[in-house]
């Protein structure tokens, strides 16, 4: 870090301590609420979600060859197979915005053109099949469909929109992977892999199986055995690491994983305070900014309250489903259903403590143009969707 750098912070922290008003009851439940919000977050996807996540990105830079991330993701790959592939990606991995990072600084740092890797990114918590079903039955069948519509083609045209921006370094990029000595002969069988990350996979999607509302159903009756169901699968991933890969390896895979956690760990739960600092907890009105407040702002279908809601969407952290039914207390206090679909275009993709880690692995710039291509995206969906089914 820079000495410059350390200043300014030194100097802000200093400017919060000396200008915070502490003896306004606002700011003490404000600041309470960003504790709660962390604990919260600890209890709820550290252990669940984000560990089985870091451990995947670590397999992912030891066990993936570079060679294979950029056959299938690289600026060379074929455009139909790797944004296909990326842009169904949220269809098997039931993910927060938070979670898939790990996931996404694996395949970028292993040499995934940017237009794949972020269509991954957004595609990730945006395709969530089970929140789009539960968006369909809670808030109309319309509403459902435009989510999983617009979350598609916006995983791609993000991602096309990001390579053709930064075009002339992925051309780069795919010369240098031109260059790369071939890779070593493997032992291991392709299908080994694909049974390994399989596995992790099911216990990533097991471990975070979040219940449903209504205590009916396909959903409700695994939820009522995940559990059990992500034992039994981290009993076959330890058997298959104990059968196909040795000591060196698992101690590679090890630190590979404890690197991600470095990087990421830090700056989500910074970015979780600040969070539940300006707006609390879902459905828990002790942020700094009064919910009222949006809520007066994103009624009927102006162009201005559906960027507003993409906005909110955008900075605000929602953990997996929890949008559904904030968004059904906000429609049932005049939200429009046209800054309704931008909230949800917008919010489960992006979050204040995602934007911090994506920032830190994509540079200021690329993501800066993420974020803004997302929240301009989703206000004119929104928009076009309130205007003719509004």
């Amino acid at each position: 870090m820079k000495e410059r750098d350390k200043f300014f912070i030194m100097l802000g922290i200093f400017l919060l301590a000396f200008y915070i008003p502490f003896q306004n009851p606002r700011v003490q439940s404000a600041i309470l609420e960003a504790f709660f919000m962390l604990q919260d977050y600890a209890q709820k996807h550290v252990l669940t979600c984000l560990v089985p996540a870091f451990f995947i990105a670590g397999a992912i830079s030891i066990f993936v060859s570079q060679a294979s991330v950029l056959k299938y993701f690289g600026s060379g790959a074929s455009k139909i197979l790797s944004y296909s592939v990326a842009s169904v990606s949220g269809t098997v991995l039931a993910v927060c915005s938070c979670t898939v990072l790990p996931l996404f600084a694996g395949i970028y740092k292993r040499g995934a053109g940017i237009g794949p890797a972020v269509a991954f990114l957004y595609s990730g918590p945006a395709i969530n099949v089970l929140a789009i079903i539960l968006t369909a039955r809670v808030l109309g069948f319309d509403l459902g469909l435009a989510r999983a519509v617009g979350a598609v083609f916006f995983s791609i045209i993000i991602g096309l929109l990001m390579h053709l921006f930064f075009l002339k370094e992925e051309r780069e990029k795919e010369a240098a992977a031109l260059n790369l000595p071939p890779p070593e002969e493997d032992r291991r069988a392709l299908w080994q892999y694909a049974v390994y990350f399989a596995t992790m996979v099911v216990i990533l999607i097991f471990a975070s199986w979040g219940k449903p509302s209504q205590p009916v159903g396909f959903f409700n009756a695994v939820y009522q055995v995940h559990w059990y169901l992500t034992v039994f699968f981290l009993a076959v991933l330890a058997l298959i690491l104990k059968l196909w890969f040795n000591k060196d390896e698992m101690v590679s895979w090890v630190e590979s994983t404890w690197g991600y956690t470095k990087l990421i760990f830090p700056l989500l739960l910074g970015g979780v305070l600040v969070a539940g600092f300006l707006m609390g907890r879902p459905e828990v009105d002790t942020g700094i900014i009064p919910a009222r407040y949006i809520s007066m702002l994103v009624g009927g279908n102006s162009l201005s309250a559906n960027f507003i809601a993409s906005i909110v969407g955008a900075f605000m952290y929602f953990a997996t489903l929890t949008e559904v039914p904030i968004l059904q207390g906000l429609l049932g206090s005049g939200m429009g259903k046209g800054p309704a679909l931008a909230l949800l275009l917008s919010g489960p993709a992006l979050s204040l403590p995602s934007m911090i880690v994506i920032r830190q692995v994509l540079g200021t710039k690329k993501t800066l143009i993420f974020i803004s291509l997302v929240i301009v995206l989703s206000t004119f969906a929104g928009w076009i969707f309130g205007a003719f089914w509004g």
